[in-house]
């Protein structure tokens, strides 16, 4: 199994087909309707797909994966630095010290650690001289969650301009890990190796083919599951602790949410984590209901990063370990260089559906025969056909991907007309 690529696109949640049983619980459950069962079998629509992991978290055999980085990948460099993102801190119930965490990991195979959380406060700097300009009228949307960048791409496209052209943290910290390694090492950017520990697979995807960047400064991403099984190991026998952690209260109360906005110090805000409950307030943004509002924080899963689904610790238990980490923990000094890049080097694009069809006829045609079908189902979306809606199914059959007997209630008004018409053949032949 691989990750998988489309010209638009590139994935890195995949179906194993052989664990895959077919019950529907993905379809339900995806947020952007990028999932269907056909055959027995569910099918990710890759230029639907988000990489949200909704499918990862929720599949109950398991069958949808993510494709990141291993420790091999760390022989291609002759220095690796690990990226730790601030949630990663509270998947340790053990370990209350960021130091330790971080000691621990120069022990797992690599060579030096940035924390993520350094480069979440020049983040939330240039965020706070971009809103005292106030020279955008409409909410502005964070830009650090890149699944709901994506989801915006593909399904809110009025929106883009909301979204604050900043990169993302863990960017941001690679640039400036990579400019402190090549001081300390004298090797160049191809000799060192950045590596994110990541909590979720739309990370992994924003760094194999980031959609506002031409290229990412991480080198690879290895999830955090990986990664905890060996640093989990390595805790229980380490003696020794090196001071490593530099950052301060703003950067690390990332990991969970409010934690961007509250860094931001600002009032009129909104924190919204869940995709489900981002699409709600970007619906609402999109009617122009939230005209009072400054900035949107919205991250997909629920409670921020530390709801990653590469993660171990339950959310709400990490979520009050960050919580208690920075509690006693003052502000750092906050200073970018020059040449960091803090801002994307490419639009995002409007990353649209596939048409009906190439001709506009006959793409009109298409849309008649769909809202035709759509009128003769039951229109009760209970996904046993295997798509999501009843008007779903309708696209579907008319893509020439279902056909209308798949409909279970519409298969059965053809069975019972079938019997009526069966039993009044029989009574005429019997007379």
């Amino acid at each position: 199994m691989s990750a998988e690529k489309t010209n638009l696109l590139y994935h890195s949640v995949c179906l194993e087909q052989d664990l895959c049983k077919g019950c529907t619980t993905c379809i339900r459950l995806c947020p952007t309707q990028a999932i269907r069962v056909q055959n027995g079998k569910a099918k990710i629509i890759r230029e639907r797909c988000i990489d949200c992991g909704e499918c990862v978290r929720r599949c109950p055999y398991h069958a949808k994966k993510v494709v990141s980085d291993g420790f091999d990948a760390l022989s291609q460099y002759k220095y690796n630095i690990a990226l730790v993102a601030p949630a990663f801190c509270g998947q340790f119930s053990k370990a209350t010290d960021i130091n330790v965490i971080l000691t621990g990991l120069k022990k797992t195979g690599f060579d030096d650690v940035f924390e993520v959380a350094r480069g979440a406060e020049v983040i939330t700097q240039k965020t706070r001289e971009i809103l005292a300009e106030k020279k955008n009228d409409k909410p502005i949307i964070s830009s650090a969650c890149p699944a709901v960048v994506r989801l915006i791409a593909v399904r809110f496209p009025s929106l883009s301009e909301n979204v604050i052209p900043l990169t993302s943290p863990m960017e941001v910290a690679a640039q400036m890990a990579r400019k402190e390694a090549r001081e300390k090492t004298g090797l160049s950017d191809s000799e060192i190796g950045t590596f994110f520990i990541s909590p979720c697979p739309a990370k992994v995807t924003a760094v194999k083919q980031p959609l506002a960047l031409q290229k990412s400064d991480v080198s690879g991403v290895i999830s955090v599951k990986d990664v905890y099984i060996r640093l989990a190991h390595t805790l229980s026998g380490m003696t020794e602790v090196e001071k490593l952690s530099v950052a301060g209260r703003d950067g690390v109360r990332w990991a969970r949410s409010g934690g961007e906005a509250e860094a931001l110090g600002i009032k009129n805000y909104i924190a919204v984590d869940g995709i489900h409950n981002v699409i709600k307030i970007l619906e609402e943004l999109e009617d122009e209901k939230l005209k009072n509002i400054d900035y949107i924080e919205a991250l997909a899963c629920v409670s921020g990063c530390t709801g990653g689904p590469l993660n171990v610790e339950n959310e709400f238990i990490a979520n009050s370990r960050i919580r208690n980490i920075t509690e006693d923990m003052e502000n750092a000094q906050v200073k970018a260089d020059e040449d960091i890049s803090l801002f994307w080097d490419k639009k995002v694009d409007y990353q649209p559906f596939s048409p009906l069809d190439s001709d506009m006829g006959e793409a009109m045609r298409k849309m008649a025969l769909l809202e035709e079908i759509y009128q003769r189902l039951p229109q009760l979306d209970c996904g046993s056909c295997g798509s999501p809606t009843c008007r779903e199914f309708a696209e579907d059959i008319v893509r020439g991907k279902a056909q209308e007997k798949d409909c279970i209630f519409r298969l059965r008004e053809k069975i019972e007309m079938l019997a009526k018409e069966i039993t009044e053949i029989s009574k005429m032949i019997n007379e």
